[in-house]
C-alpha cells in the first residue's frame, strides 16, 4: 500500500476545538496558546492526555513525510472518500460530522449500547483504545474495535541509565479506588520491602506533580516502581523506559473501574502495563511483591526498555499501525 501524502485529523477538546466554519482553524488555535499560556503561569497540566496522544499521532505521521490537516473541515469534504481520523472528548461527536469513512481516537469511545446512535449520524468504521485489553470491552463490535497506541520517541528522552542516581527506585503512585485499603495492603508494605533492604526511594503521585518534576525524577532514580490498578497504555512508565529505566510494576490483573467491570466478558485479565516484556523489567502481585523485588534487583542492570520502546512504541511504528488502520476503514463497508 502506497502511503498518503496527505491525511486531515480532527479533535475537539479543552486545548483545540473544531469549528465548521470559514476562520474555525484561526480561532482555534488562538484559543489553544491563549489556555496554553494561562495553564502554563499557572504551572498546572497544560494538555490532556487525549491531546498528547494526538499531537503524537501528528508527529508520528508528520515524522513520516505526510501532511497532517488539523481540523480541516473543507478538504475533508472536498474528498469524501479518504478516510480521516477523529479525536478528541465526547464532544467531538457533535462538532465533527463528515461523509468521510473515519477511525475514531485517541478520545472517548462510548459504551457499545450508544454505538448504534452515533453510526446513524456519523461514518466512524473504527473505534480504538490504546491498548488490547480495553478493546476486549466491545466483543460485539468485532474488528470495529482496534488498539492504537500513543508513540513514544527516544529522541525525546535521553539515556538516563548512567546518569548519577540519588535514589534506587521513583514510586510512581497512580492509585485511584480504595485508596484505603492500597495503603495498608500493598504501599506501605512496599515502602517497607524497600526501607528493610536499604532502598533509597521517592515518590510521585498521579496528578499532584508538574511534567518537569517527573524528568527530574527520572534523572535522579535508577528504576520506577509503577503502581497503578489498570492502564490502558500508561504513558509515564513508558517515558521512563523510553529513558532507559527498568520498570517494577504492580499488575494484579484485576479490573477496578466498576463502569468498564459491567462491560467486561468472564475472565478479562488487564494489565497495568499493556505494552511490556522481559527487556522492560518486571511485574509483581500483592502476593509475590518481595520475592519479585529480590529477582528484580538480582536483574537490574540487565535489562533494556530503551530498546523495546524504539522497536515497538517508535513515530515510525505508530504512523504505521496508524495508516493500516486508515486503510482498514477505507475498505469497511
Amino acid at each position: 500500500m502506497t502511503p498518503p501524502s496527505e491525511v486531515a485529523l480532527f479533535y475537539h477538546g479543552f486545548e483545540t476545538q473544531a469549528f465548521d466554519h470559514p476562520g474555525g482553524r484561526l480561532r482555534s488555535e488562538l484559543r489553544r496558546r491563549a489556555r496554553a499560556a494561562w495553564r502554563g503561569l499557572r504551572r498546572t497540566q497544560v494538555n490532556t492526555g487525549f491531546f498528547t496522544a494526538f499531537l503524537a499521532l501528528k508527529h508520528s505521521l508528520e515524522v513520516a513525510g505526510i501532511r497532517v490537516r488539523v481540523n480541516d473541515f473543507a478538504f475533508a469534504r472536498a474528498n469524501p472518500r479518504m478516510p480521516v481520523g477523529i479525536s478528541g472528548f465526547e464532544a467531538v461527536y457533535d462538532r465533527v460530522v463528515l461523509p468521510n469513512p473515519a477511525v475514531f481516537g485517541p478520545g472517548f469511545v462510548p459504551d457499545p449500547d450508544r454505538i448504534p446512535e452515533i453510526d446513524r449520524t456519523h461514518n466512524i468504521k473504527i473505534f480504538t483504545h490504546p491498548s488490547e485489553w480495553p478493546c476486549r470491552l466491545y466483543p460485539d463490535l468485532g474488528d470495529r474495535v482496534q488498539p492504537m497506541f500513543c508513540a513514544v520517541d527516544t529522541a525525546d528522552w535521553p539515556d538516563l541509565s548512567r546518569r548519577e542516581k540519588a535514589v534506587d527506585f521513583l514510586l510512581y503512585d497512580k492509585i485511584y479506588r480504595r485508596r484505603a485499603e492500597r495503603e495498608a495492603d500493598l504501599l506501605a508494605p512496599l515502602r517497607a520491602a524497600l526501607d528493610a533492604r536499604g532502598l533509597r526511594h521517592e515518590t510521585l503521585r498521579y496528578g499532584a506533580h508538574h511534567f518537569a518534576q517527573y524528568r527530574r525524577a527520572l534523572e535522579r532514580a535508577r528504576a520506577l516502581l509503577f503502581v497503578c490498578e489498570h492502564e490502558t497504555q500508561g504513558l509515564a512508565y513508558q517515558e521512563a523506559m523510553a529513558a532507559n529505566l527498568p520498570v517494577l510494576a504492580w499488575d494484579e490483573g484485576v479490573l477496578m473501574d466498576p463502569r468498564e467491570r459491567a462491560l467486561a466478558p468472564p475472565g478479562l485479565r488487564v494489565s497495568s502495563v499493556p505494552y511490556f516484556d522481559d527487556r522492560c523489567g518486571m511485574t509483581f502481585r500483592i502476593g509475590t511483591m518481595e520475592r519479585q523485588l529480590d529477582a528484580f534487583l538480582a536483574r537490574r542492570d540487565g535489562f533494556a526498555p530503551r530498546a523495546f520502546v524504539a522497536e515497538t512504541l517508535s513515530p515510525a511504528a505508530g504512523a504505521a499501525r496508524f495508516l493500516e488502520l486508515l486503510e482498514m476503514a477505507r475498505t469497511m463497508p
